[in-house]
Formats: C-alpha cells, structure tokens, sequence
C-alpha cells in the first residue's frame, strides 16, 4: 500500500508546463455553474442530424496489401438507431488524406470527436501513432475529419503531428480526445467556442486548437508549449500515459481533463491519473490533483448532483486482485474532485456477479450512459483478461446501475459471448470488453452497449450491439458485425480496437 501511495504522490509533479512550474490553479471564478458534460454529450454526430454516429478503429488492417496500415469506420445514425448501410470506410489511401497506408502505421489506433470549427457538425480525430515522418519511425501522426451535412470525407481532412520536435517512438496520437478546455482567444473567451484537441505522446500531452476567426478552411494550431511528464521527474522514472477522459469536474465554465497512464523506470506499471482544470488560456490550466489508479478512466455525473465525477479503473501493479474501480466525486465548488474515492468496485463487492480472479483486468474499459431512460449514468465495466469457464481471456462486460447516491450492485449485470442471446461462443483470447461504448443511437433516451472483441477470430474483431430496455441492457434482441459487414477488409484487422467515447 505504501509503495502505490509514494508512486502518486510522486506522480503530482510529472505533469508540468514547459518553464518548469507546476500548474497553478485559474484565478478568475465563474459566476454561473457549469453542469456535467460526461455523458449527455457525447460530440459524434458528424452529419448533424441529432443522431450520435460511431467511429470504429481497425489499426490492425491490410490496407492495399500494407499490413497493418489500418483504417476507421463511420456508421450514421437515424431514427431507426445504428446502421451498418449508411457508412464511410476512411484511411490513409481514402482521396484527400495526407500520406499513404503504410505497414505498421496503425489508423485508428485512438479516435476521439468534437467540434472544432464551432460549425454545428462534429468533427473525427484519428490517430496513427505507428506513423514514420520522414525517417522517424514511429514518431505518430493525426488526421483531422471535418463534419458535414453528408458526414466525414478525405477531401477536405487535416495532417496533425508533433510541430515542434517529432521524435522516433514517441508514438504521437496514441490518444486523443477534444472538448472546451481553454479559449482560442483568451483576451476574448466567450468569443467564436470550439472544442480544442488534446493529443498524448508516449510521455507528452499537446493541444490543438483552430484558430480564432477561421472559417470556411480550418486551421489548426498548436496552443501553448504542451506538457511533457518524463522532464519533471528524477531520472529513469516518469509515467507512459495512455488514455484521456474529459468532464467538469469543478462547475466553472471549461472542460478538465484526466490524463492516465502507468508508471516507468524502478517501479513500473502502477496505474496514476493526473487531472487538469480547464482555464480561458492554456497556459493557466490547473493542477486538479493526482489520484490512485489507471489507466482506464470515464467521466460522468454518477451521483446525480449536476456535476461530473471521475471513475478510474485500476489494472495496473499493485491493484486489487482482478482489478477495481474507484469513483472519484466533484466537490460541487471549483476545487475539483474529492482526492478519496467515494466508492471503489470489484468483482467481489456484494451484488457484483462474478469472482475477482488474478489476470480478469477488470476496469480495463469504461464507458457511462443511461441504460434503462431513469435519466441516471449507468456504468460498462469491460474485463478483457476474464475467464469464462475454462476458456481464457474470453473477456466480459458488466454493468452498474445509476442511483441518487452514486452507482449500486442493485440490478448489476454482466454479460459474455456465452450468455443466453448474444451471438457467438467465448474463445481464448477474444479479449470481448476490450473496447466498449454505451450509446443513444435511436435517441430514445436508453444507451444501448457496444461492445468490441478485437482478438475475434485471430484478431479480426467483431462488435457486438446489446439493446437498452426498462431494466438496462439486454442479451435478447443482440447482434454482431465486423469489418467486412462495412465493406471493409477484415482479416486480422484488429476490429474494434478504439471506439469513440
């Protein structure tokens, strides 16, 4: 216990400005507070038809006979919920995209949604952290989306990469993730808003933002002088941070962002999460706080009080047997989150199925919304690493119900290719819960479940749709698609490996 206290502790100062100082806490309050945007917003309708689409990435794909090039999907959505008719298949060698599909580049890799040019469609970012720019292997790259009344093109697309100094592993785009953090024009900050990218390296978080003014050509900027953890830290320690979440965490009028990743150096693989505040300039983002756990994380108002909450699931050394889930609580004031967790899960918390078992990963994935239309977060828990029967990390997917207080075992459920209805027989390594993703595609106001096996026949990947009704999600009714049902190749495409949060 000690050992996991003393990494986040040491974990506070990793994430610093490029001047050297830690960040200090905005000084200007907001007069109005600002409510949850974890989980009722989910910034993917690309066509801006009031329907949220899925952006699914493949970076294990044969694109034009180039192993493992990659590419997305896009699946619009309409009244009738999500369709596998109405979609675009995108990659590096789609007309209009920077570059080419290259073995090993890995599209789709990371994918996130947001609206960037403040112009009513969402926009898609992709990341390709296998990318080589010039002869920098593996230095990572992005491309940029824009939404439209017809959706997503490559004509119109935008390259990303690190502008200042792109390094050969940094793996550039690993993660990706957009919302409202700060202002493009801080002398102005109600002024022309838009959602800013950030953007992970292997030991770096960078953000994007278009610039102010820009209208029928976006142009994307990098704002500020980015962070990078491994210069604030003795040597051969630092942490590889690997997944973003965005909420409000403080009710002022800016997005805050979780930064999660594991530790590196002498005490390896401890999960952390460090917090940022949200400021009308990037150069003032404040120090949210560090909290135990990682490297999954998901935002949103589990208590039902206005105010989002952070959930971290911890897989990393050190954690419960199995892995747990902690759900940190907004303060409802701009401080942020409580620093001790209000409630943390397992397998083995009472009404929870299931027994916690060395390996499960459960937490490894998270995702919120409301599966049964009580107007409460619900949350998807994705094991990964969980045993069915006798047939190794065939992988499951729970779920805990919202209630006034926080989450309950009271109605929890878990599901796996073995449950009576759903498509399918668990197999060694399917990896089922390795991606998931709850989401209103009919807009009736209940969140069906994705939820993705990538390791599906030998690494093809499938994902599956489980139907949200009265009393949550249900097995009855489910059905499954892959690559190939999208006019995509599908062998060894690793299907499913990010899905839009």
């Amino acid at each position: 216990m000690r050992h996991i206290k003393s990494a986040a502790l040491m974990a506070a100062g990793l994430l610093a400005l490029g001047g050297g100082a830690l960040f200090t806490a905005p000084a200007a309050q907001a007069d109005v507070p600002f409510p949850s945007i974890g989980w009722q917003q989910h910034n993917c309708d690309f066509d801006g038809n009031g329907h949220d689409d899925v952006l699914i990435g493949a970076p294990g794909a044969t694109v034009s006979g180039a192993k493992g090039a990659g590419y997305v999907t896009v699946q619009y959505s309409g009244s009738g919920g999500l369709s596998t008719t109405r979609r675009s298949v995108l990659s590096q060698n789609t007309s209009g995209v920077a570059g080419a599909a290259e073995a090993g580049d890995g599209f789709g890799r990371a994918v996130a949604t947001g609206d960037l040019d403040n112009d009513g469609y969402d926009d898609a970012i992709v990341g390709i952290p296998g990318e080589d720019v010039g002869t920098l292997t593996d230095a990572g790259g992005a491309v940029v989306f824009w939404g439209s009344s017809t959706g997503l093109h490559g004509g119109d697309s935008t390259w990303l990469q690190d502008p200042a100094q792109p390094r050969a592993g940094a793996n550039f785009a690993r993660a990706v993730e957009a919302a409202r953090y700060f202002a493009p024009d801080p002398s102005d900050p109600d002024a022309d808003p838009r959602d800013s990218i950030a953007v992970l390296e292997n030991d770096s978080l960078l953000f994007f933002t278009v610039e102010p003014g820009t209208a029928a050509a976006p142009r994307l900027q990098r704002a500020g002088r980015g962070v990078r953890a491994l210069d604030r830290t003795a040597q051969d320690t630092g942490v590889a941070l690997r997944s973003l979440s965005h909420g409000n965490y403080n009710e002022d009028s800016w997005a805050d962002l979780a930064i999660s990743g594991v530790t590196t150096g002498d005490q390896p693989g401890i999960g952390v999460t460090q917090v940022l505040h949200g400021a009308p300039a990037v150069e003032n983002l404040g120090d949210g706080g560090t909290f135990r756990g990682g490297p999954a994380v998901v935002s949103s108002d589990f208590n039902h009080d206005g105010q989002d909450d952070l959930a971290i699931g911890d897989t990393g050394a050190g954690s419960a047997l199995g892995g747990s889930v902690s759900v940190y609580l907004g303060r409802g004031d701009l401080s942020g989150l409580d620093p001790v967790p209000a409630q943390t899960w397992t397998q083995d918390s009472a009404g929870v199925p299931g027994v916690a078992e060395a390996g499960d990963r459960w937490g490894a994935e998270l995702s919120s919304g409301d599966t049964n239309g009580d107007g409460r977060p619900d949350l998807a828990i994705g094991a990964p690493g969980e045993d069915i029967g006798s047939v190794a990390d065939a992988g499951a997917v729970w779920t805990l119900r919202g209630a006034p207080g926080g989450l309950t075992a009271t109605g929890a459920r878990s599901f796996d290719q073995n449950s009576a209805g759903i498509p399918g027989t668990a197999e060694t390594s399917d990896r089922w819960g390795a991606q998931i993703r709850l989401i209103d595609a009919d807009k009736d106001g209940r969140f069906g479940l994705l939820a993705a096996a990538p390791g599906e026949n030998t690494n093809d990947g499938f994902v599956w749709v489980l139907p949200a009704s009265a009393s949550g999600l249900v097995a009855k009714g489910s059905w499954t698609y892959d690559g190939a049902a999208l006019g995509a190749s599908s062998a060894n495409a690793q299907f499913g490996t990010a899905v839009d949060e």
